[in-house]
């Protein structure tokens, strides 16, 4: 772990963190006598803006020159991420902002703060017209005899040039919400019709009920974006439009938002132990967690009503009209016996404050889990959500991916399984030391990754346990394109050692970087700089990247990401998210490789890959899936029909797609798949992790890409039984 954070706390990283302080107290010197102090957004917005920039142009891995170029890079950004549907600002506010497109490189080196402030006020401003557009449209019947289309791809789109051709745009888009909700109940009526008890409803009744449904959920929705886009939210979105065009994964994270991500890392977090749900736009307890706060409180319950939240004694905040990730944020602390007050409104229409303690709840759906399948061969199943890892524990007892899966092979083991899929689909990565740690659970010895910082040379990154090998057993690795990061660290060095095979789709995601969070203001951290006084002012973060990791093979993984040894047809593959689809993603390029020697075994890999393909490439199944998603690709961009009739046809043929995928990826029969006995226990200690266990064994004992997997591993056991009866 030591070799990883070398960077951060090296010679030539030292000099970042001093000028940080050094541009702190240059922009608060500025400010003196502008009656601008810690508390003026404008001074605290100022110093963000110029300690990114000190970050970004001395720190980050491959830095892009911050001029008028890069300026306008941003500039675009920004609106895009403000206004990305253009169904908000009006082309001649895009033309207002054109002088701006230029300025933005110069206020990151000290200039005014004009650019953000000039933008925001015309943004908000628009977006104080648009609720009640929402309410004049859906105040009137729609008319779906009219042959009209509407475009819902804003790349094939520009700005609306007036009022009344934004109001026409909106109007399409209100009608194609309200068309696809009239449809359904046209659907509901004609499926339950003679039915006793239920009312048939005329179509004008239909569609009025469908505007009503739609208008709720706009006055939400305007109610949700109001709350959420204050200047600070704009200013964070401004900021990660800097920090986005330098390179997709640096981030700059307000305070609260580091917390959060911290959180989703480790698989826990401080707080009450209650899951929340939107209800009509209000926010209210769906469950409460066995054994949390709020279950030993005794007082919340399920459907109760969160009007407010307080922070101990301070002022508490009316969450009406808040989205449930945003409530989360406020009922979530930093510390563990911190104090939270809910003013809640009970299911019996009383209003009562509850107070309680926040305390460590865990997040089990986030930690590996494994099971055993039963057919051909006893195989066993790990799946591995993330790499998660607590990185503020300093006890040694936080969680860890890599022991926790060390923990699933030796119970898997101990049930004499005699191959091992390890499913890594939808992984995005997370802990760089512990990929390294496990992939050092299936090899002897050897490099893992090899990691190289700016103008540094590459270093390898060593299986940590030399000479031990806790599982040697044959190994299928599944993935998919939103596997990325230590995924693609994992996958790659089991397939340069040819330890296991590699299944998935065309390739991962190709996120091929390495991060690390720097505080933009390091006194705040109270460490270096700040030992025993008072902390200073946090500005937030910055997840920077530092480094690029490479295969042993010298290939990046960044870009290309890995491609599975065998290739299965994906309903995902027509979406363009990958790392490649971003125009500001950092190259692919290679270095040397390091030196290693291939896993030496009884089966060819070779031969198995070979044989698995063709098993693919004549899969009726598989064949299905791939011509299904061709089709999805070439219907994905394109203008949809407002007319009754043609929609109709449109939503038939696109349903009878949808059904064929998805009934290609179920299974005829499903798989013997079984928690194991020594999980038992657990899994039965409460209904909701009972009923989440049942609901997780059947997902998989049905999927097809699992099934794939198994039958790659029955090859390679066959093959090695032979080989030891032949010797």
């Amino acid at each position: 772990m030591q070799k990883i954070a070398d960077f951060i706390m090296s010679k030539k990283f030292i000099p970042v963190i001093l000028v940080l302080t050094a541009a702190s107290f240059f922009v608060a010197f500025q400010s003196q006598g502008k009656n601008d102090d810690n508390d003026n957004p404008r001074s605290r917005y100022a110093k963000i803006l110029r300690n990114v920039g000190v970050l970004l142009e001395e720190g980050h891995y491959s830095p892009k020159k911050i001029d008028d170029n890069f300026s306008k890079d941003v500039f675009k950004k920004f609106i895009e991420e403000l206004d990305g549907d253009k169904n908000i600002l009006l082309q001649s506010d895009i033309d207002k902002f054109k002088k701006l497109e230029t300025v933005i490189d110069d206020e990151i080196h000290g200039a005014p703060l004009e650019s953000f402030y000039a933008v925001n006020e015309i943004y908000l401003k628009r977006q104080a017209e648009i609720p009640a557009i929402y309410k004049e449209i859906l105040s009137k019947p729609f008319n779906f005899t009219n042959n009209e289309t509407v475009d819902l791809d804003s790349k094939n789109r520009s700005f609306p040039k007036t009022e009344a051709e934004r109001f026409d745009f909106i109007r399409r888009q209100v009608k194609y919400i309200v068309l696809e909700k009239f449809v359904f109940a046209q659907e509901d009526r004609e499926k339950n019709k003679g039915k006793k008890d239920f009312v048939v409803k005329a179509d004008s009744t239909l569609e009025r009920e469908a505007r009503e449904q739609v208008s709720k959920q706009m006055e939400r929705y305007n109610a949700t974006r109001k709350n959420r886009e204050t200047n600070d939210e704009n200013f964070s979105t401004f900021v990660n439009a800097i920090t986005g065009t330098m390179d997709p994964h640096t981030t700059y994270f307000p305070p609260i938002d580091l917390r959060t991500f911290n959180e989703s890392m480790k698989g826990s977090f401080f707080g009450i132990g209650a899951q929340l749900k939107d209800e009509d736009g209000k926010i209210k307890i769906a469950s409460l967690v066995t054994g949390g706060p709020a279950w030993k409180g005794g007082e919340l319950k399920e459907n109760d009503e969160i009007i407010k939240v307080g922070e101990g004694n301070a002022v508490p905040v009316d969450v009406t009209g808040y989205a449930v990730t945003d409530a989360v944020k406020l009922i979530r602390g930093a510390k563990k016996g911190s104090e939270v007050k809910l003013t809640v409104k009970k299911v019996d229409g009383t209003t009562r404050v509850i107070t309680l303690l926040r305390d460590d709840i865990k997040l089990d759906d986030v930690f590996a889990k494994s099971a055993i399948i039963n057919g051909e061969k006893k195989i066993g199943y790990i799946y591995l959500p993330e790499f998660y890892a607590d990185f503020d524990d300093r006890t040694g007892t936080g969680s860890r991916c890599a022991e926790d899966v060390a923990k699933e092979l030796v119970k898997l083991k101990a049930e004499n399984v005699e191959g091992i899929v390890l499913d890594l689909r939808g992984n995005g990565g997370g802990s760089l030391w512990d990929v390294v740690q496990m992939v050092g659970l299936f090899i002897e010895n050897g490099p893992v990754v090899q990691v190289k910082g700016r103008g540094d040379k590459a270093r390898v990154l060593d299986d940590p346990d030399k000479g031990t090998v806790l599982y040697n057993g044959p190994l299928t690795v599944l993935v998919d394109e939103t596997s990325a990061s230590a995924s693609e660290i994992f996958a790659a060095a089991i397939q340069d050692y040819k330890r296991g095979i590699v299944i998935g789709s065309t390739s991962t995601y190709g996120k091929g970087t390495v991060q690390r969070n720097i505080p933009l203001n390091p006194q705040a951290e109270n460490t270096l700089f700040n030992a025993g006084k008072e902390a200073a002012e946090d500005l937030g973060t910055v997840k920077l990247t530092l480094q690029k990791f490479y295969r042993i093979n010298g290939g990046a993984t960044q870009l290309r990401g890995v491609e599975p040894d065998v290739v299965l047809p994906d309903r995902l593959e027509y979406l363009k998210f990958r790392e490649k689809d971003n125009p500001d993603a950092l190259v692919w390029d290679e270095i040397k490789d390091a030196t290693y020697k291939q896993w030496s075994s009884t089966y060819s890999t070779d031969a198995v890959i070979s044989s698995s393909i063709q098993d693919v490439n004549t899969s009726t199944t598989f064949g299905k899936i791939k011509t299904n998603v061709q089709w999805l690709e070439k219907n994905y961009d394109r203008a949809y029909s407002l007319n009754l009739d043609q929609f109709k046809k449109d939503q038939k043929a696109l349903k009878d797609v949808v059904k064929q995928i998805e009934e290609a990826y179920k299974l005829p029969k499903a798989m013997d798949m079984k928690n194991l006995a020594v999980d038992s226990a657990v899994i039965a200690s409460t209904k909701e992790k009972t009923d989440r266990n049942k609901q997780w064994i059947k997902v998989r004992s049905e999927d097809i890409y699992i099934d794939e997997s198994v039958k790659v591993l029955n090859k390679m056991i066959t093959q090695a039984n032979l080989a030891k009866v032949g010797g």
